[in-house]
């Protein structure tokens, strides 16, 4: 049975820019063909399994011919297969969709063109530049500048082009802005016509180059401006001063590595992009529910005694939440619980009780094992039941000094942290070329998995790859992991929270700005 394709348009790089339609197309995707200007991220909401290929162009080689593209989409349709060619902006706007839809209506096979935020648009908009304004420029003409002169010459009309409209917008133009600029001036633009240049808009990487038709081509090579940047001429370019807001947001400019499991990561994830950071999730661990039979048996018989447990202490949200799913499995009710206190450590692992009826008892000043201890140490008493449900490679320091205080502790593993089994090249492409600026991490298993997940992908020695990006740990334990693996943490907050480590990587952006 012949396959369908989807000509996605991915938007202009920032990844929730993709239309509704256009991820869902990416979600059900067999295979997905793409390009430069498609986010990595893009790639990480595909299905298990679904494979991926890399047609994209540089500006000094070409991966794969047109024609070898137009080609492949047919033959992976003629597979049976569900293919989303996921293309940069929108696919009907220099994107050469006309062309890989005709091959594929040639051979009987369905099709269908998803339409994206083209770049021409929303590339100024991310720089405070409208586009039209109602003072300035009610029109827009959009325009490539990915020629030579000559080409240029004959598929544009520079005496009819010039003045059509109040703005106009090249795309990929940057090696040619000399000769577009002269053109212009030469049918009748003034020479101090203003003019951006905003190169990868929307992403970390965005930076705008503004001038005039008579120097913008002497600050771009002063400047070694390079592609790919949307080119706009014309007066609301001036709008920029007033208007610019991406780059006042307090992470601008910063591409952020979460490496928590996915399960946990949108907090995090979120919060990055509200405050105008790139975050590129790259999960080292995962979580599951133990697999063994002696695990599953120390856990019911955990379990089946609830009614004798003085205390329970949690220390973090996946030991919280991996304990309820026990709970369900085994049949268990928690109103066994009536007679223990309960401990929480950090308002995270707090608040995943409350959101199950339960109220932690005592919150810990500080969000580790030590603080829990520090808040019950004058009513731990030598006979006193303790339970303690956590994951596999939990700290053995609290089940130490409780059982030295004479209480008799059970720890039960209610669940297991693995190291995930994907590989991501495009992580790699991305240190190479020094466009990380930071990683997060939150755990001490997410510093060890890290490191041998990088040293799996073929990095021998992983360690100078990462020299130049900050290292940000969320306490001290993963601090002192991180030290123990050679790297330099240069990060730490106050609060081991979430919040605490985000509020950690604004101040660093803002200090970094200052310099």
């Amino acid at each position: 049975m012949t396959g369908k394709v989807y000509l996605v348009g991915a938007g202009p790089g920032d990844a929730k820019l993709i239309t509704v339609k256009g991820l869902e197309c990416v979600q059900k995707a067999d295979v997905l063909v793409y390009d430069r200007l498609a986010s990595p991220r893009l790639l990480k909401w595909m299905k298990p399994g679904g494979q991926k290929i890399y047609v994209g162009k540089l500006p000094d080689r070409h991966t794969m011919k047109q024609e070898e593209i137009n080609q492949l989409l047919v033959d992976l349709a003629l597979e049976g297969k569900t293919v989303v060619r996921l293309k940069g902006g929108d696919p009907t706007i220099f994107g050469r969709v006309g062309e890989e839809a005709e091959l594929l209506r040639r051979h009987g096979i369905l099709y269908e063109i998803v339409p994206g935020v083209t770049s021409a648009i929303s590339v100024p908009a991310y720089a405070g530049i409208p586009v039209t304004h109602r003072d300035m420029a009610s029109s827009l003409s959009i325009i490539t500048g990915h020629e030579s002169p000559d080409k240029l010459d004959h598929s544009i009309h520079w005496d009819k082009v010039t003045n059509a409209t109040g703005t106009l917008i090249f795309l990929m133009g940057v090696a040619k802005i000399g000769y577009i600029s002269a053109q212009l001036i030469k049918h009748g633009r003034p020479p101090e016509t203003p003019v951006a240049l905003v190169r990868w808009g929307t992403r970390a990487d965005q930076e705008t180059l503004t001038g005039t038709l008579a120097d913008i081509e002497a600050k771009v090579k002063a400047a070694d401006f390079q592609s790919p940047a949307v080119i706009v001429v014309g007066e609301v370019v001036l709008q920029r001063e007033q208007l610019m807001w991406a780059e006042a947001l307090p992470l601008f400019g910063k591409r952020i590595v979460v490496t928590r499991a996915r399960s946990q990561a949108s907090e995090l994830v979120n919060r990055i992009e509200e405050l105008g950071g790139e975050p590129y999730e790259f999960p080292v661990i995962e979580t599951r529910m133990p697999e063994g039979d002696r695990q599953r048996a120390d856990i019911a018989a955990a379990l089946a005694a609830l009614e004798e447990y003085d205390y329970v202490f949690f220390t973090s949200v996946n030991g919280v939440e991996f304990f309820w799913r026990h709970l369900a499995e085994l049949k268990v009710d928690v109103r066994r619980l009536h007679r223990a206190c309960i401990g929480a450590v950090g308002p995270a692992t707090a608040a995943a009780l409350a959101q199950r009826g339960l109220m932690a008892e005592e919150l810990p000043g500080h969000f580790q094992a030590e603080g829990l201890l520090e808040a019950f140490g004058p009513r731990l008493q030598p006979g006193q039941k303790v339970l303690l449900p956590r994951g596999d490679l939990a700290r053995e320091w609290l089940a130490d000094k409780l059982r030295e205080l004479g209480l008799e502790v059970t720890e039960v593993d209610t669940y297991e942290t693995v190291v995930t089994g994907e590989d991501d090249i495009e992580l790699l492409k991305l240190l190479e070329e020094k466009r990380i600026h930071a990683v997060t991490f939150t755990s001490s298993s997410t510093v060890r998995n890290f490191i041998s997940i990088l040293r799996r992908m073929g990095l021998e020695d992983p360690l100078p790859l990462l020299a130049g990006v900050k290292i940000a740990c969320i306490g001290p334990v993963t601090e002192q992991t991180a030290v123990e693996a050679g790297l330099t943490p240069g990060l730490l907050p106050g609060e081991a929270t979430i919040e605490g480590l985000v509020q950690e990587l604004c101040r660093w952006n803002e200090s970094t700005r200052l310099r």
